[in-house]
């Protein structure tokens, strides 16, 4: 019975062998039969990669370049090779640069020459503009601090109720809403 048993023992596994073979020849067919499809995918998977990797480099070095730029600017904000390193590296920065030191200056010229996309900057310098020219203008992300100068500009013109309007509008939960308060105290008759 033991010999029985390993002659069972050794079919099986020329059997399992046997299979193994076979499936490594149909492998083997069906590399040879598409072989430049496998060799081209490869390639090009392989150049997708270094494509990535080339790409995500030179972006990180574009930010390191920027961010070199912006702390020399920090230090020294009138070093024009550094000013312009920034808006080459990175032009958002740039313009969030200029409208900073603009807005600071309260230069109108200054703030009307930046060009931008970015809609909340747009805003922010549009809004800054009307305050340095002494002129409220409307602003979406300052909104109940423009409705606070625009009150202000009425009651000075003599508007109280047209003031009052705007005041009451501002929200009582509103980081301004203490300031709305005492400019309605004005509107009083």
């Amino acid at each position: 019975m033991s010999l029985k048993d390993d002659i069972s023992a050794v079919k099986q596994e020329l059997s399992s062998d046997e299979k193994l073979l076979e499936q490594a020849f149909h492998l083997e067919k069906f590399f040879n039969k598409n072989k430049k499809i496998i060799i081209a995918s490869a390639i090009l998977l392989i150049g997708a990669f270094i494509g990535y990797k080339v790409y995500n480099y030179l972006q990180y070095s574009k930010l390191e370049a920027a961010n070199s730029a912006l702390l020399t600017l920090d230090k020294n904000p009138t070093n024009k090779e550094a000013l312009e390193k920034l808006k080459e590296n990175n032009p958002k920065l740039y313009a969030l640069f200029t409208y900073s030191k603009a807005a600071n200056n309260g230069n109108i010229k200054a703030l009307e020459s930046i060009q931008s996309n970015d809609e909340f900057l747009k805003d922010v310098i549009k809004y800054h503009e009307g305050v340095a020219s002494k002129k409220p203008t409307d602003s979406e992300y300052y909104k109940n601090l423009s409705k606070i100068e625009k009150a202000y500009e009425l009651i000075k013109a003599g508007k109280k109720a047209e003031a009052k309007d705007i005041l009451i509008t501002i929200p009582k939960n509103s980081s301004v809403s203490a300031v709305a308060r005492l400019l309605e105290h004005l509107t009083i008759k």
